[in-house]
């Protein structure tokens, strides 16, 4: 998002056309920074069917196959991080250590475009009167990066008994997981929206939405663009590369690294233990509202109510 405002601001009036899957879609469309969406499938050549693009900007990664799909077009300037196996394409070196929001912005500054890595807020679309319900979702793309349902259920059902109401999501695939969780909830499958949103819809359950906890995954990336308070269990990967970077939001790791495509889920993220992300959520919910409506965490996640003074 930073980057895209910043080419925005960059080059005015010009096209701006972002090659990404057309699941994705209705988050384009939030965006507003973007003219066009050129629908793409993994890594395969891009279906382009103009004349070649003023500039060409590399925002998938540092992988030499992404640098040819670019140049493919033709570009009169291609802008990426330079890759030792095509040595013949300039760039900045690409550093490992560096938060995925931050990267993309210094690559733009590379090329003397400056972008803000705080600027990742999207519009919300209406304020609603009450905050919406605390969103719990136990997916993921890979399993290492999956924290067990029995755990995520044990916090909803933490949740449901101190009078939140709480709903399950993820994709259609998801849905045997997210029922697996609503079951130890023991909450009704009519709080299981896992594969009855479509990406539309979950956008407008995160953005009204009182808490999202969930883990390293889309959605979190989400509820930082909405302002919408979350808890962000890590695993694989440290916060410090994805995590979010602002105060509305906890994040709780154990500070171990990882297989990020691991067939199970990350040793680390197994040490997160129940408490660990209740207390959290009570440190959030306290933070963001306060009052009556809140809960302050007491250390051994038995949360005692508060009242306005």
């Amino acid at each position: 998002m930073p980057a895209l405002r910043a080419l925005r601001r960059a080059f005015g009036e010009a096209e701006i056309t972002l090659a990404t899957p057309r699941a994705l879609a209705p988050i384009v469309q939030e965006m507003g920074e973007v003219d066009r969406l050129l629908h793409t499938v993994g890594l395969e050549p891009l279906r382009w069917d103009g004349p070649p693009p003023s500039l060409a900007v590399n925002l998938h990664g540092r992988g030499p196959e992404s640098i040819d799909l670019l140049r493919g077009l033709r570009p009169q300037h291609l802008l990426t991080h330079a890759h030792p196996a095509r040595p013949d394409v300039g760039g900045p070196p690409w550093r490992a250590d560096r938060h995925e929001v931050r990267r993309w912005c210094d690559l733009l500054a590379h090329a003397g475009i400056p972008a803000d890595p705080d600027d990742l807020a999207l519009p919300r679309r209406h304020d609603p009167a009450e905050p919406g319900p605390v969103i719990v979702h136990p997916g993921a793309s890979h399993a290492a990066r999956r924290w067990p349902p029995e755990c995520y259920g044990a916090v909803a059902r933490f949740l449901v008994q101190r009078g939140h109401q709480v709903t399950i999501t993820g994709s259609a695939l998801e849905r045997p997981l997210a029922r697996r969780v609503a079951a130890v909830a023991e909450l009704s499958s009519a709080e299981v929206l896992a594969g009855c949103t479509g990406l539309d819809g979950l956008v407008e359950l995160v953005a009204t939405a009182r808490l999202v906890i969930c883990g390293d995954t889309g959605i979190a990336h989400l509820a930082t663009a909405y302002g919408t308070p979350s808890v962000v269990l890590f695993g694989p990967v440290p916060p410090a590369l994805w995590g979010p970077r602002r105060p509305r939001h906890r994040v709780v790791w154990k500070g171990g690294t990882g297989d990020t495509f691991a067939d199970r889920p990350d040793p680390g993220l197994l040490e997160i233990g129940v408490t660990d992300v209740t207390d959290a959520v009570g440190e959030v919910l306290w933070a963001t509202e306060g009052g009556e409506a809140s809960w302050v965490p007491t250390g051994s996640a038995s949360w005692a109510p508060v009242t306005s003074d």
